[in-house]
């Protein structure tokens, strides 16, 4: 069997390692196996990050929808199971952002949901 040296890909799996490792601190951005395995540890902790980042707005929306809906006299839990009863299907997202920016049209939106 031919001997396979440490040629092309060996170098690009390492070269995209190692810059993946740029201003990491220390051995973690000079030494590949250092590198690696911070590497490794980073893209795991971006890929919780990226599931985190959805739990964390949603309740951030909640407590905005919250705030809004108790100024016009209104708790969360009844303001949404009203909003399912008037058949207005709204996501919290909208909803949020309808809360802080248009406070007029959120408090018009809270009536509809008492009359329902």
């Amino acid at each position: 069997m031919a001997r396979i040296k440490a040629a092309v890909n060996a170098h690009k799996k390492r070269r995209k390692i190692m810059k993946a490792a740029k201003g990491y601190y220390g051995a973690k951005s000079k030494q590949y196996r250092a590198a690696k395995e911070q590497v490794m540890r980073s893209l795991r902790y971006a890929y919780i990050g990226r599931k985190l980042r959805k739990r964390d707005f949603r309740q951030l929306w909640i407590a905005r929808i919250n705030a809004a809906a108790r100024l016009n006299g209104m708790s969360y839990s009844r303001f949404m199971n009203g909003l399912k009863k008037a058949n207005i299907d709204l996501n919290r997202k909208v909803l949020a952002d309808l809360a802080v920016n248009d406070p007029a049209g959120f408090a018009k939106l809270v009536d509809t949901v008492k009359n329902a």
